[in-house]
This record gives C-alpha cells, sequence and structure tokens, in this order.
C-alpha cells in the first residue's frame, strides 16, 4: 500500500464510501479533495445536508479510493478553526483555475476531514 499521501494528492478526484444512514449499504461519490500529512480534506457545498455528510455523523468510517487503492479512515466535520482555514485554503488553491472563481464556496461550504489509517 502507498503510504506517501503526498504523491497522491495531485489525483483529479478520490471516491469516498460511506454506509447509508437508513439502508446500511455503502455509498459512493466522487469528490474533490486536498491532503495534509495523514489527513484528507473535502468540502460539502450542501453543508450538512448532503446525504454522505450525514452519513459520515451517523458512522464515521468510511472508505476513499484513490489511484487503485483503498484507504480506510474516519470521517468527521472540522471543527478546529486553524484546520477549518487550513481545509478551505488547500481545496481552493488545488481547484481555482480563475481567482475568485470558488471564493464563496471556499467561504460557505462545510469541511470534512478524513483522518485515514495507514499502513
Amino acid at each position: 500500500m502507498t503510504t506517501d499521501l503526498q504523491s497522491l494528492s495531485t489525483e483529479e478526484f478520490c471516491y469516498l464510501t460511506t454506509i447509508g444512514r437508513v439502508s446500511g449499504k455503502p455509498h459512493e461519490i466522487e469528490i474533490w479533495f486536498a491532503i495534509n500529512d495523514s489527513a484528507l480534506y473535502m468540502l460539502s457545498g450542501a453543508c450538512g445536508r448532503s446525504d454522505w455528510v450525514k452519513n459520515l455523523r451517523h458512522n464515521p468510517k468510511v472508505t476513499v479510493w484513490l489511484t487503485g487503492e483503498d484507504f480506510e479512515g474516519r470521517a468527521r466535520v472540522v471543527e478546529d478553526a486553524e484546520e477549518d482555514a487550513l481545509a478551505r485554503r488547500l481545496l481552493v488553491e488545488k481547484y481555482e483555475r480563475d481567482p475568485g472563481i470558488l471564493a464563496n464556496w471556499g467561504r460557505t461550504a462545510l469541511p470534512v476531514a478524513v483522518d485515514l489509517t495507514l499502513a
């Protein structure tokens, strides 16, 4: 298993699998992400209304698929102010092609972290 997450950080998307809070079945989404150390960050534009956020609040055990590898982890809504700012900055810097285009998303979306379990 790759443990150098930084080498995977340039990928465009990852695939996050949560467990449905009602169905109990896996629910996979394709989503933008950024990595810092062993934390993978995402922003939910629909904030807490997104099914994937509701699912991870109910059961934080998730799987992230990235470049052919599955990583297990525990997801959480970011509550620390410094980590919140870091997540927003990393994602906007990674995906903003034209200055200011993602500014609103970067300010208003809900930051979520997955603390990855590395072998």
